[in-house]
């Protein structure tokens, strides 16, 4: 019967409205560098780096779509992380390299890179998420794609900056999320080969200690 489960059945073949899937998605990683990381500090840059690459890890177990954009690389914004490089050397080999314009989504050789996945939607990161991501984020939307937004592989210098990215993203259609629930969605079933080796990097992550809730 519609909108109930069967006992017994895995539930493999069922999807939420709007999911985002390993067959109807792109990965979009946007400026993680290694200089750039150093204006996080809303979270540890190391934390933010290593979630962008586990969304890179998830991408290439589903061979999924992975556009990755750099800008000015020969200036204080530095190279791609090493972690990404070797995360993603075919993805890092094809990247669309920016001369400086801010806004990535505006950039003709990125935003066709995007529309050339043939994926409505995206699973977007970027090294700061109140300048690298708030606005490609909100562009891709404006053009009809849907967007995840993952803010734990995203941060800002400042707090406010943080707070105010995200409800302008929020309000114009952007979906926030983290990586671990990006991950959970795209698997959906833990026993599959995909999902047996991408829960070790869930698992890699929890913290070691409790924090004291107050």
């Amino acid at each position: 019967m519609s909108g109930k489960s069967t006992p017994g059945t895995s539930g493999k073949d069922y999807e939420m409205s709007g999911q985002f899937t390993p067959d109807n998605s792109a990965i979009v990683l946007i400026d993680h560098q290694v200089g750039t990381l150093q204006f996080v500090y809303t979270m540890s840059p190391d934390e933010s780096l290593r979630n962008a690459v586990m969304l890179a890890k998830t991408a290439k177990a589903y061979g999924m779509p992975i556009v990755l954009t750099t800008s000015q690389e020969d200036h204080i914004q530095g190279p791609t992380a090493p972690a990404l490089q070797q995360a993603l050397p075919e993805a890092y080999n094809n990247r669309v390299k920016r001369a400086g314009i801010v806004n990535a989504w505006a950039h003709p050789a990125f935003s066709a890179a995007v529309r050339a996945t043939g994926r409505k939607k995206l699973i977007m990161a970027a090294v700061t998420t109140d300048i690298c991501l708030i606005f490609p984020a909100i562009s891709a939307v404006q053009e009809g794609f849907d967007v995840l937004a993952v803010l734990d592989a995203s941060g800002s210098s400042y707090e406010v900056q943080e707070t105010m990215a995200r409800q302008r993203m929020e309000r114009a259609g952007v979906a926030l999320t983290t990586t671990n629930t990006v991950i959970a969605e795209l698997v959906q079933d833990w026993s599959t080969p995909q999902g047996s080796e991408l829960i070790q990097l869930l698992i890699a992550t929890v913290p070691t200690t409790r924090q004291r809730v107050a």
